[in-house]
């Protein structure tokens, strides 16, 4: 099976994962980062950090108020959708 998008419902908006020829691009709050397949893992944590804060809410300090259990989550269908 292979699934070219998934849309994940947030506190402050959607965020979207779609596949793309080289890898993925992530759309949380009109914001659109592409992923490459050959993309370090500190960056698609980064990128999955930021989609977090979409999704979960951030806390007073700008985090996402996410565990960092629920980043890697975010990260495994970010992997999943580009193709890793």
């Amino acid at each position: 099976m292979f699934i070219k998008q998934i849309t994940i419902e947030g506190v402050d908006g959607d965020v979207e994962i779609r596949h793309t020829d080289t890898g993925a691009v992530v759309i949380a709050n009109e914001i659109a980062q592409n992923i490459d397949r050959g993309a370090s893992r500190d960056d698609l944590y980064s990128i999955a950090w930021n989609a977090a804060k979409v999704i979960c809410g951030e806390t007073k300090d700008g985090k996402p108020n996410a565990t960092n259990s629920m980043i890697h989550d975010v990260l495994n269908e970010i992997e999943r959708v580009a193709g890793f």
